[in-house]
């Protein structure tokens, strides 16, 4: 039998990543995402602008069609740097959907409806450890992501599905140099193809929790060791070095 992932936001970046990770180890992959995924081989692609609401309720049934899937990857997600007083309250509602919202609808969706048999991961962020100065409302949102894949862990567990939170830390995409200060370092990133790799491999083992990089592993306990002392270096290092906003 064809193994069947589904993956959001998987027409680039960490999500294209994992669409051809996963589609080189044999699934067929179904990619959720506003437009068709850049790698095609094996990958199957779902029109759906993942921060509406209503979009996300149309193609429910597409979604559900496409499967049952042995695993999920929810991944999509975005970014809005700048002064969080400035943020437009549509721009906050947007991300609220995209990162957080559209994520727990599909994996609700999907598990009453036994249409996933072995696990899920959910894409969360290396700011779920830290305070992220200059991006509070994606910290925010991929904070509440974190904390429901440890809500859903123990009841989605007693139906055979494990839950894996991976956390990334920086990495080598487009979208993440949109929202990198200025002069940034991009050869610091990680590859996405690198972090696709450890991901692929944690959720597929059922690992609680995957952080790809020895020194995204290291920030994480800075984070939870010396919260304000970390917070105060991503204001340094984030916040004092954003040339303006970027919605």
């Amino acid at each position: 039998m064809t193994r069947r992932a589904l993956v959001t936001g998987g027409s680039a970046g960490l999500g294209g990543a994992l669409a051809a990770e996963l589609a080189g180890a044999g699934f067929t992959v179904v990619s959720v995402d506003r437009t068709p995924p850049d790698h095609t081989g094996g990958v199957v692609h779902v029109e759906c602008d993942l921060a509406r609401r209503e979009a996300v309720d149309r193609a429910l049934p597409a979604i559900l069609a496409a499967g049952p899937y042995d695993h999920l990857f929810f991944n999509a997600g975005a970014n809005a740097t700048g002064a969080f007083a400035g943020l437009p309250a549509e721009t906050a509602a947007r991300l609220m959907t995209l990162n957080a919202e559209t994520p727990m609808v599909l994996a609700s969706m999907l598990v009453r409806e036994d249409a996933v048999r072995s696990g899920m991961c959910f894409v969360s962020s290396l700011s779920h450890f830290t305070g992220y100065p200059g991006a509070a409302a994606y910290a925010a949102s991929k904070d509440a992501l974190a904390v429901y894949a440890k809500s859903i862990r123990g009841p989605f567990g007693r139906r055979g599905i494990s839950v894996t939170l991976a956390c990334p830390g920086p990495l080598r995409t487009e979208h993440a140099r949109r929202h990198a200060p200025e002069g940034a370092d991009e050869a610091r990133r990680m590859p996405p193809e690198v972090a696709a790799r450890a991901i692929v491999a944690a959720a597929l083992a059922g690992r609680r929790l995957v952080i790809p990089g020895a020194g995204p592993k290291l920030f994480a306990l800075a984070g939870v060791l010396f919260p304000a002392i970390t917070a105060r270096q991503m204001r340094r290092l984030v916040y004092e070095k954003l040339g303006g906003p970027v919605w």
